[in-house]
Protein backbone atom coordinates (compact mmCIF):
# COMPACT_ATOMS: atom_id res chain seq x y z
CA UNK A 1 0.00 0.00 0.00
CA UNK A 2 2.88 2.34 1.15
CA UNK A 3 4.76 1.55 -2.66
CA UNK A 4 1.57 2.18 -4.20
CA UNK A 5 1.21 5.64 -2.43
CA UNK A 6 4.58 6.55 -2.88
CA UNK A 7 4.93 5.37 -6.61
CA UNK A 8 1.07 6.24 -8.18
CA UNK A 9 2.05 10.01 -7.97
CA UNK A 10 5.58 9.51 -9.60
CA UNK A 11 4.26 8.07 -12.55
CA UNK A 12 0.97 10.17 -12.70
CA UNK A 13 -1.24 7.50 -11.84
CA UNK A 14 -3.83 7.45 -9.42
CA UNK A 15 -3.10 5.03 -6.55
CA UNK A 16 -6.26 3.80 -6.68
CA UNK A 17 -5.65 2.87 -10.32
CA UNK A 18 -2.42 1.35 -9.93
CA UNK A 19 -3.34 -0.88 -6.87
CA UNK A 20 -6.09 -2.21 -9.67
CA UNK A 21 -3.51 -2.89 -11.81
CA UNK A 22 -1.39 -4.75 -9.41
CA UNK A 23 -4.17 -7.03 -8.15
CA UNK A 24 -5.50 -7.90 -11.79
CA UNK A 25 -1.79 -8.67 -12.42
CA UNK A 26 -1.95 -11.00 -9.22
CA UNK A 27 -4.95 -12.84 -11.04
CA UNK A 28 -3.30 -13.23 -14.37
CA UNK A 29 -0.38 -14.99 -12.92
CA UNK A 30 -2.23 -16.95 -10.71
CA UNK A 31 -1.66 -15.26 -6.99
CA UNK A 32 -5.39 -14.81 -6.80
CA UNK A 33 -8.53 -16.19 -7.43
CA UNK A 34 -10.42 -14.16 -10.09
CA UNK A 35 -11.53 -12.94 -13.16
CA UNK A 36 -8.02 -12.81 -15.74
CA UNK A 37 -7.89 -10.29 -18.10
CA UNK A 38 -8.44 -13.11 -21.02
CA UNK A 39 -11.50 -14.31 -19.68
CA UNK A 40 -12.90 -11.14 -19.32
CA UNK A 41 -12.03 -10.57 -22.64
CA UNK A 42 -13.40 -13.29 -24.00
CA UNK A 43 -17.18 -13.33 -22.10
CA UNK A 44 -17.47 -9.49 -23.64
CA UNK A 45 -16.38 -10.88 -27.14
CA UNK A 46 -19.33 -14.11 -26.58
CA UNK A 47 -21.80 -11.26 -24.97
CA UNK A 48 -21.19 -9.05 -27.84
CA UNK A 49 -21.20 -12.01 -30.10
CA UNK A 50 -24.92 -13.05 -28.65
CA UNK A 51 -26.12 -9.66 -29.27
CA UNK A 52 -25.84 -9.66 -33.10
CA UNK A 53 -27.34 -13.54 -33.01
CA UNK A 54 -30.44 -12.62 -31.05
CA UNK A 55 -30.51 -9.18 -33.26
CA UNK A 56 -30.07 -11.52 -36.46
CA UNK A 57 -32.38 -13.49 -35.46
CA UNK A 58 -35.54 -10.80 -34.89
CA UNK A 59 -34.40 -9.89 -38.18
CA UNK A 60 -35.19 -12.91 -39.77
CA UNK A 61 -38.17 -13.83 -37.93
CA UNK A 62 -39.56 -10.81 -39.44
CA UNK A 63 -38.53 -11.51 -42.95
CA UNK A 64 -39.90 -15.02 -42.62
CA UNK A 65 -43.56 -13.53 -41.07
CA UNK A 66 -43.35 -11.12 -44.20
CA UNK A 67 -43.05 -13.61 -46.89
CA UNK A 68 -45.33 -15.91 -45.37
CA UNK A 69 -47.93 -13.68 -45.46
CA UNK A 70 -47.12 -12.42 -48.79
CA UNK A 71 -46.98 -16.11 -50.16
CA UNK A 72 -50.38 -17.06 -48.37
CA UNK A 73 -52.54 -18.56 -51.05
CA UNK A 74 -55.64 -18.22 -48.61
CA UNK A 75 -55.23 -13.86 -49.06
CA UNK A 76 -57.46 -13.01 -51.67
CA UNK A 77 -55.31 -10.35 -54.08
Amino acid sequence: NAAVLRIGPRVGVVPDTLRGWCKQAEIDVGRRPGITTTEAAQVRDLEREVRELRRANEILLAASSFFARELDPRLPW
